[in-house]
């Protein structure tokens, strides 16, 4: 009963979802882009399937159109995608080990449980040899990226003798008429001696010492100490062995008919607390941190906290938040003037200098937060008339979001219209009026609430994007054109934002990305850094840890986030 509860819920959550995040992984940068990555095919593949659909980001089929009158009716051509092209595999994230391989295996074995489980179905009589064993393989190999790997396999069979059921792992080379850990590049564990084999058929004792039916036995590798342990029945053992190496496939080994297995590669939880072990793991690593002194970093010395106050102040500065770099200033003088002993010893303050040129960019990204971004070309051409000619990419971003806020106002307005006929308001906001990233989802109607003005509006629309056409349409290069089909595609909708293959077209968080392209551009015209200290320090930051999670290294073990989120744990700033 309780097998086939097990079973039944594995089956259910993978069928459903298609992928699983085992409980010590969560968290981690590994997991977090082969998230991405699973998000990216599961929704290319929902977007092909779906009749009308595209390229991903919304390109809409003739098919679909051909009841509806074509976009073109309104004065605008372009072309329409029948396939989105194939989303390149990033072979940089290796997949995690989800099912015993139906391949790459035995052929006295049999694989059943939707790849859970392996079962001996061979008789005895029709073995070649009395020393031959039985192997299989996972589908995948351990990844490296987690920094560190476990799974647990189950022996369900209820023989009275010996098991000859061995755990490991090996590389993809290996023999499978033979148990792991008696081939080179192989490992495992025995369970009818208790041994642990590495390359050889002599074997070593094992504080595990031999399992048997209904045991449940752990294996796990630590990637960055290149280290590989065994558990047993939740209980953690020495080191099995060392000096790891390759691209290493769980790997399991039978010798009698009937044996029978079940593996869990962290579908369900674990008998051994392998999320404890990786916080420890962590834990080292971000002791090591902790320790790491800044003062050689910088000229002249400061301490951690003065640090991060002046990168603070300089961000504040360099992205134009004049008075707000003001008013931490101000506070950070009050903060050392409370904490000064001789209270008649002066405190030096902090200057920050009133710069038109910060106001200026400022205001520029004010108005395309707001969404008017002729407003915002219009101060760019005013107050630094050369960027967006020297800036063409930029200038054309400008141009496609100008389009998209039309885009959007229009069906905001049709949406709102349509809610009012049937005796809906939005005068009042609801909680799920504001998106998380504070942008409120509500309307931006300037007034326009008559049907004339929203014809105005949609009439405006498509002379503007006539216009932008006619500009860039002998621009020869391919993400021109791309972008291009993209926006106008959204006036093949009657109500775009109510579409989600072109929805997250008209997302405010696109002015974002917009603005501090544009604040860059001006901040590189002016001979100053287009990025602060503090990003400058991310982005070094984020690619060091990038290189440092190379074959399982510290970096895999911990993000920044996680070392941010024990910041307020550790001292308050």
């Amino acid at each position: 009963m309780n097998n086939d509860f097990t079973e039944n819920m594995w089956t259910t959550l993978y069928r459903r979802h298609g992928f699983f995040t085992p409980s010590y992984l969560r968290g981690s940068n590994y997991i977090h882009k082969l998230e991405e990555a699973h998000k990216a095919k599961h929704s290319q593949k929902e977007t092909q399937q779906q009749p009308g659909a595209g390229l991903p980001v919304g390109i809409t089929t003739a098919s679909s159109l051909a009841n509806k009158t074509p976009a073109s009716h309104l004065g605008m051509t372009y072309d329409l995608i029948e396939r989105a092209p194939a989303v390149e595999d990033d072979h940089t994230v290796a997949p995690l080990p989800s099912r015993w391989s139906r391949e790459d295996k035995h052929n006295a074995l049999e694989v059943l449980a939707d790849g859970q489980e392996v079962k001996y179905a061979a008789s005895r009589s029709a073995r070649e040899l009395e020393h031959e064993s039985c192997a299989i393989r996972a589908n995948h190999p351990m990844p490296w990226q987690a920094g560190i790997y476990y799974f647990e396999v189950t022996l369900l069979s209820r023989r009275r003798d010996e098991t000859t059921v061995c755990i490991g792992f090996s590389t993809k080379n290996v023999a499978l008429n033979k148990p792991p850990g008696w081939e080179p590049e192989s490992w495992g564990y025995h369970g009818d001696d208790g041994d642990i084999y590495s390359g050889h058929n002599v074997g070593k004792p094992y504080d595990g010492q031999a399992f048997g039916s209904q045991d449940i036995i752990g294996c796990g590798v630590n990637f960055r100490t290149r280290e590989a342990f065994f558990t047993k029945n939740g209980k953690d053992y020495k080191t099995a062995f060392r000096d790891i190496k390759g691209d290493l496939y769980p790997t399991i080994g039978m010798k009698k008919a009937g044996e029978h297995i079940r593996v869990n590669f962290g579908q369900t939880k674990f008998t051994f607390d392998i999320d404890g072990m990786m916080e420890k793991e962590q834990a080292r690593i971000k002791a090591a941190i902790s320790k790491t002194s800044i003062e050689r970093l910088v000229s002249p010395p400061m301490g951690e906290t003065e640090l991060i106050q002046q990168l603070v102040l300089q961000f504040l500065q360099h992205d134009g938040y004049v008075e707000t770099a003001r008013a931490f200033a101000e506070e950070i003088h009050s903060e050392k003037q409370a904490l000064q002993i001789d209270q008649r010893k002066p405190v030096p303050g902090i200057n920050i200098r009133d710069d038109e040129d910060a106001h200026h960019r400022q205001r520029i990204r004010r108005s395309i937060l707001e969404g008017d971004i002729e407003k915002a070309v219009k101060y760019t051409c005013a107050y630094y008339p050369h960027v967006l000619e020297e800036n063409y990419d930029v200038y054309f971003k400008l141009r496609c979001r100008t389009f998209i806020e039309m885009v959007r106002k229009s069906a905001e307005l049709s949406r709102a219209s349509s809610k009012k006929s049937n005796g809906h308001s939005d005068d009042v906001p609801s909680k799920m009026d504001v998106d998380e990233h504070g942008f409120p989802d509500q309307m931006e109607e300037d007034g326009l609430d008559t049907q004339a003005d929203q014809e105005d509006l949609l009439s405006r629309t498509i002379q503007y994007g006539q216009k932008l056409q006619s500009e860039f349409k002998d621009d020869p290069r391919r993400e021109i054109s791309k972008t291009l089909s993209e926006v106008f595609s959204l006036l093949a909708y009657p109500n775009p934002l109510q579409v989600k293959e072109v929805a997250h077209l008209l997302d405010r968080r696109g002015r974002v990305a917009v603005a501090e392209e544009l604040n860059s551009a001006i901040l590189s015209s002016l001979g100053k850094s287009s990025r602060s200290a503090l990003e400058n320090l991310y982005g070094q930051t984020s690619v060091l840890l990038d290189y440092l999670r190379e074959d399982g290294g510290p970096g895999s073990l911990v993000t920044i986030q996680s070392v941010v989120d024990e910041i307020p744990k550790m001292q308050p700033f």
